[in-house]
């Protein structure tokens, strides 16, 4: 029963994580934009977006992804059975993967918060899609755990990266056309 609990908990603040990814690179996008406006609307526009991105990292996403984690720790902790799991080694290695990818948002963040852009706001567009891959593989391993085929598992999440970046191919051509 209470391991239910503990579940549903970290699940919540596993959401709460991503939700803040998703959105922190977004609003990285938009910092990047308004750097290049002119004054007055670019100073205007990056005091704003500096106190959005500032409240949604410390706010939410940072404590999202400690709990996320500590509840993670708590669940494997009640049932250790799971490390020795094949689903479970690779799902820990997203999430390794999705700390790197948090360490390098906070990197971003303190950069964009001095004012110093050293990407492209097509970089973190596409930058974005990283959560989703991360994401993604991370639900298929838990939900299908020894159901994986691993070799389709693997072919499935190229393919998804692959239709994911075509996708940021054509929305990039829509933008530079004007269409979007």
């Amino acid at each position: 029963m209470e391991y239910n609990y503990i579940k549903a908990l970290h699940l919540i603040f596993v959401i709460t994580w991503f939700a803040g990814l998703f959105y922190i690179v977004r609003l990285f996008v938009y910092q990047i934009e308004a750097s290049e406006k002119p004054s007055p609307e670019k100073e205007i526009l990056e005091k704003q977006l500096k106190l959005m991105a500032k409240r949604l990292w410390t706010i939410i996403t940072w404590p999202s992804a400690i709990l996320a984690v500590g509840f993670a720790i708590w669940l494997i902790l009640m049932r250790t059975f799971y490390l020795t799991d094949a689903w479970m080694q690779v799902k820990l290695g997203f999430v390794f993967l999705l700390i790197l990818y948090h360490l390098k948002c906070h990197q971003i963040y303190k950069q964009l918060q001095k004012g110093v852009v050293k990407h492209s706001s097509n970089f973190m567009r596409l930058f974005n899609e990283g959560a989703t891959i991360i994401l993604f593989a991370i639900i298929f391993l838990v939900m299908l755990r020894n159901a994986v085929n691993w070799i389709y598992g693997v072919l499935g999440l190229i393919a998804f990266s692959v239709l994911l970046m075509l996708g940021y191919r054509f929305y990039k051509r829509l933008r530079e056309n004007g269409n979007s």
